[in-house]
C-alpha cells in the first residue's frame, strides 16, 4: 500500500520531528538557548568553527596567510560543536546571530570586530592582510564574481543535494534527482571555466578558490557525501585537475586538520592554538 501523498496544513507548526541526521539542532527561531561566554586566546584572531566544507574555508585562508609570512594572521582555533549546540550559546550567538559556524573575532582592534559568514571572512582577511585578492579592478572583479557564485550555489549543493542524498531519513527520489541535476550543472559551470584557466579568476590562486574548493573541490575527491561515482564526477576533468593541485597545498593540508574531530586521528586537530600543534 503506497504512502499517502503529503498535503501541507494552511499553516505550518514545529509539532513533529523532522529526521535526520542533525533533526536535534533544526529549530524555527533563532537567538541563544543557554548563557555561555566564549573562551578567549592569546591571538589577535579567534576563530569559533568545526571543520565543514564552510569552516575549513576559514582555517585554509589562515594558514595562507600565515605561509605568505603574515604573523599578524595567527589565531586561536577553537571547537564549536554542533551537534551538541555549542552554536546556540549566547557568546557565540553575539557573535554571529545566524548561529552558524563559522565566526571570527578580531581583537587586534578596539572595539574587536565581529565577522560572520564563511564569504565575508575571507573577504575580510583578504582585505586586511592584502593578500589573495588581486588589486586591479578586472581581477578583484572576477574574483569576487566567482566568491558570490559559491555563496549562493553551495546551498543547493549542501542543504539540498547533500541532505536528501547523504543525511535524509529516507531516500526520496524527487529531491535526490532535483538536486542532482543542480549539482551537475554547476560542476559542469565550474569545469567550463576551469577549461580556461588555472584557477577560477585567472592565473592566480585566490579567495574565490578556497571558497568553491571547500565544497566542490572536496566533492570531486569524494571527502564529502561519498557521491563522487554518484555524481560521475570524473566526467569533470577540469575540476579534477584543479582539485587536486589545490588539495596538495601545504596550508591546504593544514588547515584542513584544524577543528577536526572525525576521520583518521592524524588528521584531527580538535583546537590550534599555535604552529606547533599542527606538526
Amino acid at each position: 500500500m503506497s504512502k499517502a501523498p503529503y498535503v501541507p496544513p494552511k499553516v505550518w507548526k514545529n509539532d513533529a520531528p523532522s529526521g535526520g541526521q542533525f533533526a536535534s539542532i533544526n529549530r524555527p527561531t533563532a537567538g541563544p538557548t543557554h548563557e555561555k561566554n566564549l573562551p578567549v586566546g592569546k591571538h589577535p584572531l579567534q576563530l569559533y568553527s568545526l571543520a565543514t566544507p564552510n569552516g575549513v574555508k576559514v582555517t585554509i585562508m589562515l594558514e595562507e596567510l600565515l605561509a605568505l609570512g603574515h604573523s599578524g594572521a595567527e589565531y586561536d582555533a577553537w571547537l564549536i560543536r554542533i551537534n551538541e549546540g555549542d552554536q546556540f550559546s549566547s557568546g557565540f550567538v553575539g557573535i554571529n546571530p545566524n548561529s552558524k559556524i563559522p565566526a571570527l573575532l578580531d581583537r587586534s582592534v578596539e572595539p574587536p570586530i565581529r565577522v560572520f559568514e564563511s564569504g565575508s571572512i575571507l573577504l575580510y582577511l583578504a582585505e586586511k592582510f592584502g593578500a589573495l585578492l588581486p588589486r586591479d579592478l578586472p581581477g578583484r572583479t572576477e574574483t569576487m564574481n566567482w566568491l558570490f557564485w559559491q555563496m549562493g550555489a553551495a546551498p543547493y549543493l549542501g542543504g539540498g543535494f547533500g541532505h536528501f542524498y547523504a543525511y535524509a531519513p529516507e531516500k526520496l527520489e524527487y529531491p535526490i534527482n532535483r538536486f542532482t541535476m543542480e549539482t551537475k550543472r554547476q560542476l559542469d559551470v565550474l569545469d567550463r571555466r576551469l577549461g580556461e584557466s588555472a584557477y577560477l579568476a585567472g592565473d592566480s590562486y585566490t579567495i574565490a578558490d578556497i571558497a568553491v574548493w571547500s565544497w566542490y573541490g572536496q566533492l570531486v575527491r569524494n571527502t564529502v557525501y561519498s557521491a563522487a561515482e554518484f555524481l560521475s564526477a570524473q566526467e569533470y576533468t577540469h575540476v579534477q585537475r584543479w582539485a587536486e593541485n589545490i588539495a596538495q597545498r601545504p596550508a591546504v593540508v593544514r588547515g584542513m586538520r584544524v577543528n577536526r574531530t572525525w576521520g583518521d586521528e592524524e588528521s584531527q586537530v580538535a583546537e590550534r592554538h599555535q604552529a606547533a600543534d599542527l606538526d
